[in-house]
Order: structure tokens, then sequence, then C-alpha cells
């Protein structure tokens, strides 16, 4: 179930826009984005003070990919981006130029 994320943290930031929390990864998951850290990796997260059982609700020790999707009024995706690496996010001006091709249509 897609959640409302503590109002703390859209406070702290000073967002003006809704940020929706996944909770259970559920969301993810339909979109094919969630996978299960190995077992091997689980202690160093912890080291790192990584806790996923407290930040997922659960124990599966699931992750979700980073995705972007720009989507139109009616609700359809126009756009979507997403890489197997976790640290490879959409360049802002790929998501802006993509925002204002929508925008013209």
């Amino acid at each position: 179930m897609v959640r409302s994320i503590s109002g703390a943290f859209v406070e702290k930031l000073g967002l003006e826009y809704p940020v929706l929390s996944d909770g259970g990864n559920s969301v993810a998951g339909q979109f094919g984005l969630v996978h299960t850290l190995p077992e091997t990796l689980q202690p160093i997260y912890s080291k790192f003070g990584i806790d996923l059982a407290k930040a997922n609700g659960d124990t599966s020790h699931q992750l979700p990919l980073p995705a972007t999707y720009i989507l139109d009024q009616e609700g359809v995706v126009t756009f979507s981006y997403v890489d197997a690496d976790y640290t490879i996010r959409l360049d802002p001006d790929v998501m802006l130029t993509e925002l204002d091709a929508l925008l013209e249509r």
C-alpha cells in the first residue's frame, strides 16, 4: 500500500509537492523493480547502520531500484528510466527535456 511519507521529512526538506512512500515495496514490485539483498551483504549493510527491516517494515531485505516515470494528465506513462546499477540516476536535464516535450504535445 502506498502511503504518505512522514510530514517531518517533507518539512525538513521544504517540499511543496506530494511525496509518497512505498511500504513493503508493493508498487516497486508491480513494476519489477525489487530485488532481495543477498545474505552475504546483509551484515555489511548492518555495519553501515542500514536497518532494512526497520526501513521496510518487514524482514524481506528487499530493495527497490530507483526509477523515474513521467505521466501525462491522463496518467499514461510517457517516459520511463531505470538502470540496474542503482548508483546511476537519470540526468535532471534529460527529465526536464522530456517534461518540456510533454508540455508541447
